[in-house]
C-alpha cells in the first residue's frame, strides 16, 4: 500500500508527464525507498481517475478535426497517463512523422464468411479500373462464400 505522499507523487508525476510508465515510476518510489510493484503503481493512478491509453497521433494541421493513424512502431507498447476525455489534449497526444508523401489505394471485400483479395489501385482509379477490379475479384469471392457458407452450413 503506498502513502499518500507517494500517491500525491505518482499524480504529479504523471500530471507533468503522461507519458512515463509505470516501470518508470516504479523506480523512481524505489530509488526512495519505496518497493511496489509496477502493476500496483498502474492499480492507484487508476483508481485516482487517471488510464492508461494509446495516444491518438496529430499534426499540426489534423488537430482539430480528424485522427490520421500512422505506423509508427509498436503502438500497444505507448500509453499516456490521462484523465477522462482529456485524449487531444497537446501533452497527451504523439506528432505524426512526415515521410516524405506517397500513398497507395487499396480495395478489397469482406462478409460474414470472409475476406476477399487485397488489390492495389495503380494511380488514381477510373471507372474502367474500377471495373476490372470488380471483374477479376467480385464473382470470385461471391463463389469463394457461396461454397464457405455452403459447407459451414452443413456442419
Amino acid at each position: 500500500m503506498l502513502t499518500l505522499t507517494a500517491v500525491r507523487y505518482l499524480k504529479r508525476r504523471v500530471e507533468k508527464s503522461p507519458h512515463v510508465t509505470a516501470e518508470e515510476l516504479r523506480k523512481d518510489l524505489s530509488d526512495v525507498g519505496t518497493e511496489v510493484s509496477a502493476q500496483t503503481i498502474r492499480r492507484t493512478l487508476r483508481n485516482e481517475g487517471l488510464h492508461a491509453r494509446t495516444p491518438p497521433l496529430l499534426s499540426p494541421k489534423n488537430k482539430t478535426d480528424e485522427t490520421k493513424l500512422e505506423l509508427l512502431g509498436p503502438m500497444d507498447q505507448r500509453y499516456v497517463w490521462r484523465r477522462k476525455n482529456k485524449a487531444y489534449e497537446e501533452k497527451n497526444t504523439l506528432p505524426t512523422v512526415k515521410h516524405g508523401g506517397g500513398s497507395i489505394m487499396l480495395w478489397g471485400c469482406f462478409a460474414s464468411a470472409g475476406t476477399g483479395k487485397l488489390q492495389r489501385v495503380q494511380g488514381t482509379m477510373n471507372s474502367l479500373q474500377y471495373q476490372e477490379i470488380l471483374d477479376d475479384n467480385v464473382m470470385q469471392f461471391v463463389y469463394y462464400c457461396r461454397s464457405h457458407l455452403h459447407i459451414t452450413a452443413i456442419r
